[in-house]
């Protein structure tokens, strides 16, 4: 433990000389390498070994999402009715399961496009549940005047993966293929598995979980619903989403397709995204609080917007390669900075007996827009233009982001809140 704090010089009182947080912060480390292999891996298996078109890809997109319209609302009244860390250590084991699937049906000869719907379907699934679950976990272990610093090292534990994930992927990818790299996530979420058993949570689950079912769900919809902040943000955070899933449908096939770059080649792109949100997640903290978090949520919409408009003017060659690259920092950075700010604004605002609810109904609001949103990239790709449909994506986020920042109850906001009590 001491050689632990003299190699990284934490100051005092830092939220990761804390054993309980520091292993929570670990295990999302090395989930979160293992990740970058999926998040490279699936959609090359699909645009390059099955050759999947635009609006393929926007169905496997579509695919992933959909569990938080259908789950995502009556997860919140299970959440509060039940522990959270067990939830979300069976996440990982479901989705070490899900991913562990794709190169044993890739060797058994029968991988196709029906066998990654399924597999994005499941993803979707554990991110409904065991992702909520998780952001509840850390409200058990961190003070709530702590939850910006707590995000913003989250983030941290996510960007370094980012930069390391995508050069291990695309050397993965290059020696293994695609659907076998895929392995090695499997055997990292196995780590990941090993760490949060070892978290010791103490949680008091409140009282009166015999109430109806219905009840409770219609109990959480309406304390959001109450709650002017919570609106503002589920609005423009689902508008991002659309954007956001449009362009992530099509990006990968305008890099392999329009601007020539081998699978290797995206995969080190990818390292960009990283250091984008290293560099997010380190000023994150004090940006926000010299802005204030409402301001420095619009700031990150503005910049994941001008990042898809510029990638769709990209030409052919070198230059679109290192716009590639750019979009990628870019993105990562801008996606940093809203979400620390979104999570740590909606979570200070609630009180502990409804954040699981509160926390499923956001997600589902959130989300409900982004299949719709994958399905319209894809069609946008293929009967527009790849470009045309990021150039759509940029351009609507740029107009979130202007609708945002004209709305005072998000651009008034100046530091977290406190909880507000259930009416």
């Amino acid at each position: 433990m001491s050689s632990f704090l003299a190699v990284f010089k934490l100051p005092p009182g830092d939220l990761l000389r804390d054993a309980v947080y520091r292993r929570l912060w670990s295990a999302i480390l090395v989930s979160s390498l293992g990740g970058q292999i999926t998040v490279l891996a699936i959609p090359l298996t699909a645009a390059v070994l099955l050759n999947a078109s635009p609006t393929q890809m926007g169905l496997l997109q579509a695919l992933e999402v959909l569990p938080f319209a259908l789950f995502a609302l009556p997860t919140g009244v299970l959440l509060d009715r039940v522990r959270k860390l067990p939830v979300f250590i069976g996440g990982e084991a479901l989705l070490l399961v899900a991913i562990g699937s794709v190169p044993l049906a890739a060797w058994l000869g029968v991988l196709g496009m029906p066998w990654l719907y399924v597999v994005g379907f499941v993803i979707g699934i554990v991110n409904t549940t065991a992702g909520s679950a998780g952001q509840i976990v850390l409200t058990q272990i961190v003070p709530r005047e702590r939850l910006v610093e707590a995000h913003a090292k989250n983030a941290l534990a996510s960007s370094g993966a980012e930069v390391a994930g995508p050069g291990l992927a695309g050397l993965l990818i290059k020696l293994l293929g695609a659907p076998l790299a895929l392995a090695v996530d499997a055997l990292m979420l196995l780590v990941s598995i090993t760490i949060l058993r070892g978290i010791r949570v103490t949680e008091t689950l409140r009282e009166g979980a015999q109430r109806r079912f219905w009840d409770e769900l219609k109990e959480g919809l309406h304390f959001v619903r109450e709650r002017r902040l919570l609106v503002s943000m589920a609005i423009v955070v689902a508008g991002w989403h659309v954007f956001y899933n449009a362009a992530l449908v099509v990006q990968i096939l305008l890099a392999t397709r329009e601007l020539q770059l081998a699978p290797q080649t995206v995969g080190w792109s990818y390292v960009a995204v990283g250091v984008g949100t290293v560099l997010a997640s380190s000023l994150g903290h004090r940006l926000s609080r010299w802005m204030g978090p409402g301001p420095c949520l619009v700031l990150g919409f503005g910049i994941c917007g001008l990042a898809w408009l510029q990638l769709s003017l990209a030409p052919t060659g070198p230059l679109g390669v290192a716009s590639f690259a750019l979009m990628l920092f870019a993105w990562g950075a801008g996606a940093v900075l809203m979400f620390i700010n979104f999570l740590s604004l909606r979570q200070s605002v609630t009180p502990a007996p409804m954040l699981g609810r509160m926390t499923s109904t956001m997600r589902w609001l959130i989300l409900l827009p982004a299949a719709p949103g994958a399905l319209l990239g894809g069609w946008l790709g293929e009967h527009v233009g790849l470009r045309s449909a990021l150039a759509f994506a940029g351009l609507g986020t740029l107009i979130m982001a202007a609708w945002a920042w004209r709305h005072e109850v998000i651009r008034s906001v100046r530091e977290l809140p406190k909880p507000q009590e259930v009416s």
